[in-house]
């Protein structure tokens, strides 16, 4: 599937295409469906109602069903396609600043590192959720702390993923949000790809 052109064209600007499967339909519906949990439980719902309870375990879902879907579905939505490296993150980030042009075909380094960070903090998030409904729990302050504190931390790294994409989309010329809704990365001809 990844890496296969299904076709090749004119964005509109005379430089020629290669539109790439990249996304599968769950993983683009888990993404969408877990910005949507986040900016929901962030400024949308009452924290001590039932609906931001319930949000929290359908975001707990979703994480765990990517995390499953990593393991079963197709090669771009694979764990091992995209493992957390500090080190190839620093290394793209040289390439980046020696002007490297290269496109990757699911997620960069930096992307990768920044999946698993949101995964993670979503998952820590919801443990001490889950933790301030229990007895033993309910009212401790650290936990109400770690759980607000990570919470913090999801926005800085939603804020610093959104930038990378748009960074990103421009460096490259690729539209990444446009992939992220249709599955297809358009790549320039010109541009390697990883």
């Amino acid at each position: 599937m990844a890496g296969t052109p299904v076709s090749a064209g004119d964005t509109g600007g005379g430089e020629s295409t290669r539109i790439v499967p990249v996304w599968d339909p769950l993983v683009r519906l888990i993404h969408w469906s877990l910005a949507l949990c986040i900016l929901l439980n962030g400024y949308v719902t009452d924290p001590e109602s039932d609906l931001h309870e319930a949000i929290g375990y359908i975001a707990l879902a979703l994480v765990l069903t990517r995390l499953l879907w990593g393991l079963i579905g197709p090669r771009p939505a694979r764990l091992m396609s995209f493992p957390p490296s500090p080190a190839r993150a620093m290394r793209h980030l040289r390439a980046l600043q020696q002007g490297d042009k290269t496109v990757h075909l699911g997620h960069n380094p930096l992307g990768a590192l920044m999946v698993w960070n949101i995964w993670a903090t979503v998952g820590v998030i919801v443990t001490t959720g889950i933790m301030m409904g229990t007895r033993r729990y309910f009212g401790v302050q650290w936990v109400l702390s770690v759980h607000e504190i990570m919470f913090n931390w999801l926005i800085v790294s939603v804020a610093l993923h959104i930038g990378g994409v748009i960074f990103d989309s421009w460096r490259s010329r690729v539209p990444l949000v446009r992939a992220m809704i249709d599955g297809r990365k358009r790549i320039p001809a010109d541009r390697p790809v990883e």
